[in-house]
């Protein structure tokens, strides 16, 4: 498992602030989700995290090491990505995009071996992708792609997954067991979402953004309360306990007239 840090976090681009002082903390083995509104900086934050893009000030660790330090090939090691929406991959199969997963363990015109093969059958099925290897990738649901990335992803054998709104595009069924295979899996996450009661359900702790800056942070019975909702989301929400399985529950009720950033209503650091 592996621990990701995040200390004084910024980016700009033409000298507009996206992300402002960003603090986060992803412990090993824990799933921690990332909550905001569109354009609040989550998926900016992910491209960070996994080295796509260069922070203006601040630092990432992963566990005690600056993210500056790690070379392109040891990161891949260990760190898988699972973006929002995929279409670099031309004239392949399914099978051949997860075995994708495997390309950070063998040399450049390394074929792939039987110990990839084994992973890379084990990584179909866990996705519950398997039926559909031999098909082309462009063929493919949008939710079939996306778990064809999660199967590249566990392919690699990761220690960290970083994952950009892995629901989008799966049905209810497919949402449940990726959310449940995810959190089965012996990494540390971190995952964009936009459903507060998965969010509630699957996630150990919770960095909710707004306007780049992280309004509120912890676990999700001490973020996702009715002001919070309110002043980041712009909804009032009625927030209880599902009386079966007593999950947090968050019930929309209205838009409200208008929204306070929820900066100024409430800032949570992280723990």
């Amino acid at each position: 498992m592996g621990r990701i840090t995040t200390t004084q976090l910024s980016w700009s681009v033409n000298g507009h602030r996206l992300l402002d002082d960003i603090e986060m903390a992803a412990h090993d083995g824990k799933t921690v989700g990332l909550l905001g509104p569109n354009g609040s900086g989550k998926s900016t934050l992910l491209r960070l995290l996994a080295g796509l893009r260069h922070p203006d000030t601040g630092t990432i660790r992963y566990d005690d090491t600056s993210l500056r330090d790690l070379g392109r090939r040891v990161l891949a090691r260990r760190l898988a990505v699972v973006e929002q929406d995929v279409s670099a991959h031309h004239h392949v199969n399914v099978r051949q995009v997860v075995e994708l997963g495997r390309t950070p363990f063998r040399g450049r015109f390394d074929a792939v071996t039987e110990h990839d093969r084994r992973i890379v059958d084990a990584a179909l099925e866990r996705a519950d992708i398997t039926g559909k290897q031999d098909q082309s990738w462009h063929t493919l649901s949008g939710g079939e792609k996306q778990r064809t990335q999660l199967a590249r992803a566990l392919a690699q054998e990761p220690q960290e997954i970083l994952l950009d709104e892995p629901t989008n595009h799966l049905d209810i069924r497919h949402q449940l067991e990726l959310l449940d295979l995810m959190t089965s899996l012996d990494v540390t996450c971190v995952v964009a979402l936009h459903d507060l009661n998965l969010a509630a359900r699957y996630c150990d702790h919770i960095v909710v953004l707004d306007h780049g800056q992280v309004a509120a942070a912890g676990p999700p019975e001490a973020v996702l309360t009715s002001d919070l909702i309110k002043s980041v989301y712009g909804v009032n929400a009625l927030v209880d306990r599902e009386q079966t399985t007593g999950t947090l529950r968050i019930t929309y009720l209205a838009a409200t007239a208008t929204r306070t950033p929820a900066t100024l209503a409430m800032h949570l650091r992280p723990q």
